[in-house]
């Protein structure tokens, strides 16, 4: 298997795994309390992430930096024809009267227009205010509002439409221009009289701690926050997660090193992996959407060697896998390849990881081949068939499926990382895989456990405010180290694990403290089950609102020769049914204990959506919205 004989190589040449090695500061007792990874890269002292397409440019005009989709087709583009276009609006953006430290908002989905304004508010010394595109009129007039955007870029029309009603009360509403209404063709007009001396002026000028993006929270609670990042901290991630993975892929796997980013731009993680790649001149496309039935084709037509997403896209491809088997008849087949690559990927890790481990015995590497065959390989052709690596990141991913994977042939890299940290702030080593746990800090990063198991940061990536609110900054940023708001613990070795979020701990009438996480995250990993939450604060046990998967519903029927137009109603009450999301509870509950575990659940109509209000933009629960939304449902479930 092609991930295996890397690791092993890797393991093997030239002291990779040595080049980040945590410092840890045991208390006492002897647990790991603080751990520390020197930085890879260099701090930036002069210059800015602006200046990024232009180095390309001059190093390597030649080099296909990214690639983008015209008439069907993916199109190589240059690095000189990149920093060619970013100057072009770059000077239009100047000539429609942006100065330096102006702020310009920008809705819109992932797409390559995205990567080239952003750029180019920078090179005319700007700050770029990312908005979803899937935004309210109401976030919208408060993003606008808060950050001074003199000017918004919309995607579509109908954004447009959305931002100029919502933006029309204010005092000085925003100049509105809309990419399919021709916003790029009209930029490149208007800058045809500005020399390309300003620009390069006004990009000299800015140095590491000129501010680069007001990037708001999507906030599961409570008004979004402005966090102000600097070109420094933006610089400090991008190059310091280069400098851990890229050589993974230079000098160990021999492939040309690409990836498919269709998180949103508007949220840090997919737009540090942007900057990142054009760092590294990573080969890079967009896709705009996140559902698995559109992204899907256009990763078998684009092929990445690696991608980066969340918990909810593996989950996706693994029920596809299954689901395909079951049109076939191959249902307990493929269930019976997910036993074997879990017990096979654990003992492969451990040889991996321990040279006394033993390995896989000969009965699971014959079972692994036979699987291979039948089942792992459709599984890497469902993403283009060069994927060898992933990273995944927002929640935890189930430590079962990371190891499915594995042994598919794709190890998945977990990551932790918030808004104020520039997106990842550990994530797992490449040569330390070790699912279950989040990694190590990013090189440059510390990572400290507070006395009440709050994770706590520090390094050149947190954020230095949040924008117009010095009392958020106070209670979050102290003595340097910035306080997530989330519970971890470190192993012995500095590996994190987040265990839950201080505001979402509950406590049962037993005074019992559940993490609602590690239930919802297992939950959510099995087939039928959509969304999921999990409730019992100052109750007397703890239970779960689950909502069923269309697409994994509308299989299930087929398979089973019912009616396809079978109502909600009626599956929530069906005893198949139940018994199959009793099996998901089960996998949920046995990783906590009994006092903890899930003892009754609901099957609730609808599901929870960023349309309904009930998800952020990120796919994170908004825990008030829902418990409100379905209040009759869990007093139902406590006999009320």
């Amino acid at each position: 298997m092609g991930v295996r004989k890397d690791l092993r190589r890797a393991q093997r040449h030239g002291g990779l795994a040595e080049r980040a090695k945590a410092e840890l500061v045991r208390d006492g007792d002897g647990a790991v309390r603080e751990v520390r990874v020197p930085a890879l890269a260099t701090g930036a002292t002069t210059g800015s992430v602006a200046d990024i397409p232009f180095t390309n440019a001059f190093e390597a005009p030649d080099a296909v930096v990214l690639r983008r989709k015209l008439g069907g087709q993916w199109h190589p583009v240059t690095a000189a024809a990149f920093a060619r276009e970013v100057t072009e609006v770059a000077n239009g953006l100047v000539a429609t009267g942006l100065e330096p430290g102006g702020r310009v908002a920008l809705m819109s989905r992932t797409r390559y227009e995205w990567a080239v304004v952003d750029f180019a508010i920078w090179a005319a010394g700007g700050v770029t205010v990312p908005v979803y595109a899937t935004s309210s009129a109401e976030q919208i007039e408060w993003i606008v509002r808060d950050s001074g955007a003199a000017v918004l870029i919309a995607e579509t029309r109908e954004n447009a439409v959305t931002a100029e009603e919502a933006c029309a009360a204010l005092d000085a509403p925003p100049r509105v221009r809309c990419l399919d209404g021709g916003a790029m063709t009209e930029l490149t007009e208007a800058g045809r009289g500005i020399p390309d001396e300003e620009v390069a002026k006004r990009r000299d000028a800015l140095t590491a701690d000129s501010v680069a993006t007001l990037c708001y929270t999507s906030g599961t609670t409570g008004r979004p926050k402005g966090c102000v990042l600097t070109h420094g901290n933006l610089h400090a991630e991008a190059a310091n997660t280069v400098e851990l993975l890229h050589p993974v892929f230079k000098e160990i796997t021999g492939q040309v090193a690409s990836t498919l980013l269709f998180l949103p731009l508007a949220h840090i993680l997919g737009r540090s992996i942007q900057i990142a790649c054009l760092l590294a001149r990573i080969e890079l496309g967009h896709c705009p959407s996140v559902r698995p039935d559109e992204l899907r084709p256009e990763l078998r037509a684009f092929r990445p060697t690696f991608v980066v997403g969340v918990p909810y896209l593996f989950e996706k491809i693994h029920d596809t896998g299954r689901a395909t088997a079951e049109k076939i008849g191959r249902g307990a087949s493929f269930d019976r390849a997910e036993r074997v690559a879990v017990r096979f990927g654990e003992a492969q890790l451990h040889r991996l990881l321990s040279r006394d481990a033993p390995g896989p015995s000969l009965g699971l590497r014959l079972g692994w081949a036979l699987y291979e065959l039948l089942v792992y390989r459709r599984i890497r052709k469902e993403v283009g068939g060069r994927l060898r690596y992933a990273i995944s990141g927002g929640s935890p991913l189930d430590r079962d499926l990371n190891l499915f994977f594995y042994a598919a042939g794709i190890v998945i890299y977990e990551g932790y990382g918030l808004t104020e940290t520039s997106a990842a702030a550990t994530v797992t080593p490449p040569l330390g895989p070790r699912p279950g746990t989040v990694g190590l800090p990013v090189p440059g990063t510390a990572v400290r456990i507070a006395d009440d198991g709050e994770v706590l940061i520090k390094g050149d990536t947190v954020f230095t405010a949040y924008w117009n609110n010095p009392e958020a900054t106070d209670a979050v940023l102290r003595d340097a180290w910035f306080a997530t708001g989330d519970i971890g613990v470190l192993d012995d070795d500095g590996y994190l694990m987040i265990t839950g979020r201080k505001k979402d701990i509950i406590v049962t009438s037993g005074g019992k403290n559940v993490s609602p996480a590690v239930l919802e995250d297992r939950l959510r990993s099995r087939a039928l089950v959509g969304q999921c939450i999990v409730v019992g604060d100052n109750r007397s046990h703890v239970a779960a609102l689950v909502t069923l998967d269309p697409e994994a519903v509308a299989h299930w029927l087929t398979v089973r020769k019912r009616p396809s137009d079978t109502p909600p109603a009626e599956l929530a009450r069906d005893p198949e049914v139940r018994a199959e999301i009793q099996k998901a509870v089960d996998h949920a509950n046995a990783a906590v204990s009994r006092a903890e575990s899930i003892r009754a659940f609901a099957i609730v109509d609808g599901d929870f959506t960023e349309a309904n209000g009930l998800l952020t933009p990120s796919l994170k629960i908004k825990r008030h919205a829902v418990t409100e939304a379905y209040a009759r449902e869990i007093e139902e479930l406590y006999g009320r």
